[in-house]
């Protein structure tokens, strides 16, 4: 390593000596010459540029359409590791869903003041249109991305959990294909446990979903907002490693109470439709007039059981990062058990005395907007200015319900290459989990996203982070 090690390096600890699941790895490595690495790391490049995976950075008036940088020094989780965190992260799940059907039908949670009635009824997540609503299986949440951060040698703690429509999973896949293409001689060294699985598993378990009007061979279809959304590439890989149709709004159409989709030989009703389009803009009958994204009427069939959503409307609300703060109260609530993974301490800016203790320590938290994503609309308190800092503070009293505040956790870092050698960058996780009436399945591995400079905390490829492929060793 060419930079000193101030905090836990996945890799190699405190020390200089790798820990035991990056053993073979380390080995390996060591024997490298670093001109063959660097070239691998520009063939790699070149493969993605072919391939065609990029992502769309909105606010830009140049250069919008980017690739997202790829790291070949892959990140390492041992079995037993894995194996808490599939825990932690199924326990989970299924609470959401069962606070997600709650807070739909009866509202429990809310009665026994776990959760209190004005972040829910006051939230804009929430959809009054959901009430009552109850999708095959209860399932609301098919697809989950449940953001993970480490701090030491067996502390792992839930960042966010992504509800809505979560995304990464097709560089997780291209991650892999490329570290096969480019290292196959690692992969006899190491036991690292296959991804390759996830468009099977997804389209089983959408299928597992279907309506009760549909057949035993539902047909299943992807919704995209179209190619200018940021994650286009991935929903046009994923309807085709599913072997299913990519549709947009103008393709659908609701015919004889069913959502049927435009083919060669007339309107084919859909049973599951897993939409990447956001909740506002779903249905211009029941939500936005406006958008053009959606179908006409498709809430209405919804409602009426003619087709599944995945995932389900309303869904927004168990991602807000508000709600996230009662997620030990509501794992707690629905499964009986205390949570296998914790939760990152978390005030909410809506609260007076947590807004005062906010406001005074502004330059050692990080604030995040509690509707937030891909790394906008955040502060970082240690890496401000202070004319950020200011200026997120009025922010912050104008609007204090729409922020919470974390401390700033010590990452741990994994090494990247870099020009000069290996350099330790801080680094988060992405599991996915897709679930339906069958159970949980956890696909062994995840995005790795990682910060590419120095010191830096934000590893969203939105805001210049990169990627690495996630290796899950069986034993």
């Amino acid at each position: 390593m060419t930079e000193t090690r101030q905090m836990f390096d996945e890799m190699y600890g405190f020390s200089d000596t790798a820990r035991e699941p990056y053993a073979n790895y380390a080995d390996w490595i060591a024997l490298e010459e670093f001109a063959n690495l660097k070239r691998k790391s520009a063939q790699a490049e070149k493969l993605f540029r072919l391939t065609g995976i990029t992502f769309n950075v909105y606010g830009v008036e140049e250069e919008t359409e980017r690739l997202i940088p790829f790291d070949l020094v892959p990140r390492i989780i041992a079995a037993k590791e894995w194996q808490t965190l599939s825990r932690g992260i199924e326990q989970r799940v299924r609470a959401i869903n069962a606070f997600l059907h709650d807070i739909y039908h009866r509202q429990e949670i809310l009665k026994a003041g776990r959760v209190p009635v004005e972040m829910i009824a006051q939230n804009e997540a929430f959809l009054p249109q959901m009430i009552g609503v109850s999708p095959p299986g209860n399932i609301y949440t098919h697809i989950v991305g449940t953001d993970l951060v480490r701090t030491g040698e067996n502390e792992f703690f839930v960042l966010e959990d992504n509800a809505r429509t979560p995304s990464g999973v097709s560089y997780m896949l291209e991650n892999r294909e490329t570290m096969l293409h480019m290292f196959p001689e690692l992969f006899n060294r190491n036991k690292v446990r296959s991804v390759s699985q996830y468009p099977r598993s997804l389209r089983r378990s959408l299928a597992a979903c279907r309506p009760t009007c549909s057949s035993d061979h539902p047909v299943v279809a992807v919704l995209t907002p179209g190619i200018f959304n940021s994650a286009y590439y991935e929903h046009a890989f994923l309807a085709d490693q599913m072997g299913v149709e990519l549709v947009e709004g103008h393709d659908l159409r609701v015919v004889d109470g069913r959502v049927a989709m435009r083919t060669t030989r007339g309107y084919q009703a859909i049973d599951v439709l897993y939409r990447r389009v956001d909740d506002e803009f779903l249905d211009p009958l029941n939500f936005n007039p406006d958008s053009m994204l959606g179908v006409p009427g498709l809430m209405d069939v919804y409602r009426a059981g003619g087709i599944t959503i995945a995932n389900a409307p309303g869904t927004g609300i168990a991602d807000d990062k508000a709600i996230y703060s009662y997620m030990p109260e509501i794992v707690e609530f629905y499964t009986g058990e205390k949570p296998i993974l914790k939760n990152v301490p978390t005030h909410r800016c809506s609260e007076p005395d947590a807004l005062a203790y906010v406001l005074d320590n502004l330059a050692e938290l990080v604030v995040k907007e509690v509707h937030g994503s891909g790394g906008y609309g955040m502060l970082v308190g240690p890496t401000a200015s202070k004319k950020e800092i200011a200026a997120f503070r009025e922010k912050l009293k104008a609007r204090p319900d729409n922020y919470i505040a974390q401390p700033t956790l010590s990452l741990s870092t994994v090494p990247i290459l870099t020009k000069a050698g290996l350099a330790p960058r801080h680094v988060d996780l992405r599991p996915f989990a897709l679930a339906s009436p069958n159970g949980v399945e956890i696909i062994p591995g995840g995005l790795t996203r990682v910060a590419l400079k120095k010191g830096s905390l934000v590893v969203n490829s939105s805001q210049g982070g990169g990627t690495k492929d996630t290796w899950v060793l069986e034993d």
